[in-house]
This record gives structure tokens, C-alpha cells and sequence, in this order.
């Protein structure tokens, strides 16, 4: 499937990426309450990968209630955590809620760190189906072995692929065998940044404060209930879907109430891994030359910042023409470039 991106009035949309723990939900709402309140109506659409999950909300860093307060937030606790969720079913639902946004002559702000789910939808990647028998039978073959397999099967695909990244080699062979086509034919891969309809904005912070930051929020959450989250997880057994498991933080509390580490063993591990996952996700990002880049700082002033760059880029025919049409707007030069 493909996502609705080139329906998508220009500039009506903004999205807003960074790294874990740079405080871009905060900043969203912020932007979406400073705009609504001038009769602007935005709303807040999540791009979390983990955030859909329902009884997950203090490992994931869930906006609270009191966070969300005047602002309608999509795509937040919208399946179980028995479910297994993939970008397909993202884009499905991410482009449900923007449908109904528009429907109500409304703006979004499309905000998340998960970026291969961001991407699917600023660019309507064309999404190859799923084909878990093919999987299964690829799951046993060690990364070298996946790797000689592409390489005979799809060298253009294999060329794409990080060395070593087991999960994308897995989905390159689970699409070519499965449908008897090359991955590679899927389109351009996740190296192309056409022009999009929605403005891209991304939030930047020192790495040795995003550590800091991750540590502390660790703390927080333990002392909010995130171990309670973890026991009621581990109820569940083996109905626990594999992409819930996987979950930062739960993964390793998971292993400590199974015995394999301490508690502080576990929250070091998490706090280490989740580092690291921060820096994969600034260096997906920064492939990007379409982003706007804007420095962390106060909620409000950043959320004032946004506000001025949407404004000036996407002019404001893209955002309060009443007929929901953009016939006059373009997209900005750092969207097109």
C-alpha cells in the first residue's frame, strides 16, 4: 500500500522529528495550542512505533492527560500490546486521522521519533506486502547467510543495506521471495527526498544532554509506575506481540523480572541501549537535506519558533483556507531542493 501523501494540501501539515528525549511532544502541543488559540485548529498526530500501544504509556513517555489538555492527540493507545503493529498499519491509520483532520478544516502536527514510520507517510513510500511464511523459513539463516542470499537475488537491494543490519536484510529477502520481485524495484529506497506537501521540522540537542536527559527520565518513570507496566506485560506470556517485546526499557525490565539481571542492571542497560538508539535516530534524520533544523530550548519559545517558520513557509492560504483547497501554496525551498 501507498500512502495518501500527494492528496495532502501543501503546507497544511507540519511535522516535527528529533531524537528520544529532546522534547518534541511538548513542543507539539505547544504549537498546536499556540495556533488553535488564535482559531487556527491543530491537532497532534503521534509517529511513535510504541506510543500506539495501550497499557504502555509510562515506559513510552506517553503525553498524560493533563499534557494533552485542549488538544485532540492521534494514534495514541490504539491497539493492545498483544497485537503486532507494522508501518503499514501506521500509514493506514495515520492517513485516517489526517483525512478527518482535514474533513474539519483543521492543521496537524505530526510529531515522533520513529522514522521510517515519519517517512512512509511525508512520502508516500510504497509499502511491499508481508509474507511471514517466507520470513519464518529466513529466520534461522545467520546475517552472513542473508547477506550472500541478497546479493545473488537483489545486488541493488544488498547495496542499499547497512553491513550487518540483520532486520533490513530480512525484509529485503521476505519481499523478493515472497513476490517474486526485487526489493529493489519497490522504489528508490529510503535514500530519496522528493518534494512533500508537509513542512519538515526537526528539533536538535546536544548529545551529552540527550544522555542526561534519558537517564533522568528513566528515574521518572520508575518512580511513575513503569515497573507496574512491565508485571502486567509479563502477564500476558506468550501473547505479548514480538514488536511490543521489544520495547525499550520493557525489554530489559521484562529480563529482570525473569531473573537475568537486577533491577539496576536492567535500567543501566535500557538507559545505555536507548542512548544509542537516540543517535541512530539523529543520524536517520540528518540524511534529510528537506528539514528545518531548530535548536531545543524553552517549550513556548520553540513552540514560537515552529509557529513563525510554519507561517513564513507554507504562507497562510496553506492554513486557513476555508474550502480546505491550497491551489496558491508551495511547499517552501527546503522542502524542494
Amino acid at each position: 500500500m501507498k500512502a495518501r501523501t500527494a492528496t495532502r494540501p501543501p503546507g497544511r501539515h507540519l511535522v516535527l522529528v528529533g531524537p528520544t528525549a529532546s522534547g518534541k511532544s511538548a513542543a507539539a502541543a505547544a504549537l498546536a495550542r499556540r495556533r488553535s488559540d488564535r482559531g487556527q485548529p491543530t491537532e497532534v498526530v503521534s509517529c511513535d512505533s510504541m506510543a500506539v500501544y495501550r497499557g504502555m504509556d509510562v515506559g513510552t513517555a506517553t503525553p498524560t492527560v493533563e499534557e494533552r489538555a485542549g488538544i485532540p492527540h492521534h494514534l495514541l493507545d490504539v491497539v493492545d500490546p498483544t497485537e503486532e503493529f507494522s508501518v503499514q498499519r501506521f500509514v493506514e491509520l495515520a492517513d485516517d486521522a489526517l483525512d478527518d483532520i482535514e474533513s474539519r478544516r483543521a492543521s496537524a502536527v505530526l510529531v515522533g521519533g520513529t522514522g521510517l514510520y515519519v517517512q512512509a507517510v511525508t512520502d508516500g513510500l510504497e509499502l511491499p506486502g508481508r509474507y511471514p511464511e517466507v520470513l519464518a523459513a529466513l529466520e534461522p539463516l545467520t546475517t552472513d547467510e542473508l547477506t550472500t542470499r541478497l546479493e545473488e537475488l537483489d545486488p541493488v537491494a544488498a547495496g542499499r543495506v547497512p553491513p550487518g543490519n540483520r532486520r533490513r536484510l530480512l525484509r529485503a529477502l521476505e519481499v523478493t521471495i515472497g513476490s517474486g520481485r526485487p526489493f529493489s524495484s519497490s522504489g528508490p529506497g529510503l535514500t530519496a527526498f522528493p518534494p512533500t506537501p508537509f513542512v519538515l521540522t526537526g528539533l536538535t540537542v546536544p548529545r551529552d544532554v540527550v544522555a542526561g536527559r534519558i537517564a533522568e527520565r528513566y528515574g521518572h518513570q520508575v518512580a511513575d509506575g513503569f515497573l507496574d507496566e512491565v508485571v502486567a506485560l509479563d502477564a500476558l506470556g506468550d501473547r505479548l506481540s514480538r514488536t511490543a517485546a521489544e520495547a525499550l526499557g520493557y525489554r530489559e525490565l521484562l529480563a529482570h523480572l525473569r531473573g537475568e539481571m537486577t533491577r539496576d542492571e536492567a535500567l543501566d542497560v535500557a538507559i545505555q541501549r536507548t542512548r544509542r538508539f537516540a543517535v541512530r535516530q539523529e543520524r536517520w534524520f540528518r540524511r534529510d537535506p528537506r528539514i528545518e533544523w531548530f535548536a531545543a530550548g524553552p517549550t513556548d519559545e520553540v513552540a514560537r519558533r515552529l509557529d513563525e517558520h510554519w507561517s513564513a513557509t507554507a504562507g497562510p492560504a496553506g492554513i486557513l483556507d476555508p474550502d480546505g483547497a491550497n491551489p496558491t501554496t508551495t511547499v517552501g525551498p527546503s522542502c524542494c531542493d
